[in-house]
């Protein structure tokens, strides 16, 4: 068997009992072990006072610490914690500032220390990946520019029942319109949830969305569907993202991180009960929790409703005399010298206008937005009568 070596509280206890029971000096005990002879005073003093645990190695850490939490605060940050779990250690101090003004807060990597030690944090796991190139985008410089639209990934409740929360949000204040519990991606209660959302806030000048249902269409032209057309009709444009791509919508995506992890874990019981889950989230993430990206300002102190009303009527088409006017079959195809042209079913029953640019080479729009463009021949322009009759039908059909 190998030779055990000795520990180093064993050689101090050898050294002690050299000097005290056998008399030998602490000059030569300090010479025989390699130290001097002030060190080996200092373990015979602390053997004569604490006895065998006073050759323990004793802790190295101060016994006062000026800059040490108080213990007033340290509870505080600690109930703040345990009350926002998900708020992470800036946050959480820029939310104490504003109700607790009279206290010495500390730094956030000393409130992370804390919440480490007290075992309310865990370390993340960083994930490097390559940088992806954003698509151009409209950028917001004041509230109600951009409202980026999408559903939160759908689950299911504890009585098997699916659901589906749409989201609203303002891309400048980052302010959550609408959080809504749905039973389906259907394009009725998408309609009737934005329309509300109209009718309380306003309108924006561009819709983001990505290129799920019902925001876009695979199989129309450009994606095209109702709710497309019915926001161009309120003069609002409808901005889609690059297929696969989420992170060109980043802002939204991380807030329903955030609404997944404080809602949605572990669902609701039915969806009722889920649609108070995220009522009480929209209040707090808009008038409580504080926003990094924001100052940590909260989205509540930046919002402000949008000073464009939700119209009783949609608004008609104005087109440029130069343009052949021409209406949309219920097929989504309009004729036009001849041929038959499809652009959409979601255009059903609306008008679409065409421009010449070029010899037989005309361009389709709808309002302003650009459809397609057409190769047509033996193009002739309708009659006065036959324009007028156009108008006619026309109105009625959008009355």
């Amino acid at each position: 068997m190998p030779w055990r070596e000795p520990t180093v509280v064993e050689l101090r206890q050898e050294l002690v009992r050299k000097h005290l029971r056998e008399g030998i000096s602490v000059s030569e005990v300090a010479s025989s072990y390699g130290i001097s002879r002030k060190t080996a005073y200092k373990w015979i003093d602390r053997f004569t006072e604490q006895g065998g645990p006073g050759l323990e190695d004793q802790s190295r850490a101060p016994r006062h610490c000026p800059h040490a939490i108080a213990g007033e605060v340290a509870e505080i940050l600690l109930e703040a914690r345990r009350k926002h779990p998900s708020w992470g250690p800036r946050k959480i101090l820029a939310w104490l500032e504003r109700r607790h003004t009279d206290l010495n807060l500390p730094a956030a990597s000393t409130v992370g220390d804390l919440y480490r030690r007290q075992g309310l944090s865990r370390p993340r796991r960083r994930v490097h990946g390559p940088r992806t190139k954003l698509k151009a985008t409209t950028y917001p410089l004041q509230p109600n520019t951009v409202w980026s639209l999408d559903y939160k990934g759908h689950f299911r409740t504890t009585n098997w029942r699916y659901c589906y929360p749409l989201t609203i949000v303002d891309g400048y204040s980052r302010y959550l319109l609408e959080a809504r519990a749905l039973d389906s991606t259907c394009h009725r209660d998408a309609r009737h949830w934005i329309e509300r959302c109209f009718c309380v806030n306003g309108l924006p000048e561009v819709m983001r969305t990505d290129n799920g249902i019902p925001f876009a269409l695979p199989q129309a032209t450009q994606g095209l569907s109702r709710l497309t057309v019915w926001w161009t009709r309120l003069g609002i444009r409808h901005e889609r993202i690059e297929p696969g791509h989420p992170e060109q919508n980043g802002a939204h995506e991380r807030m329903h991180k955030t609404l997944k992890a404080e809602t949605v874990r572990p669902p609701a019981s039915c969806r009722s009960e889920q649609q108070r889950r995220l009522d009480s989230f929209r209040s707090e993430y808009n008038f409580e929790r504080p926003h990094e990206a924001l100052e940590n300002q909260t989205p509540s102190d930046l919002w402000k409703p949008s000073p464009r009303s939700y119209p009783k009527r949609l608004p008609l088409p104005q087109y440029p005399s130069h343009f052949e006017v021409r209406p949309v079959s219920c097929v989504g195809s309009f004729k036009f010298g001849g041929e038959v042209f499809f652009v959409g079913r979601a255009l059903h029953g609306q008008y679409v206008g065409l421009e010449e640019v070029d010899n037989d080479l005309w361009l389709v729009y709808y309002f302003s937005l650009r459809l397609r463009q057409i190769q047509a021949r033996n193009c002739l322009r309708l009659p006065p009568a036959a324009l007028k009759r156009l108008a006619q039908r026309y109105l009625l059909a959008s009355e």
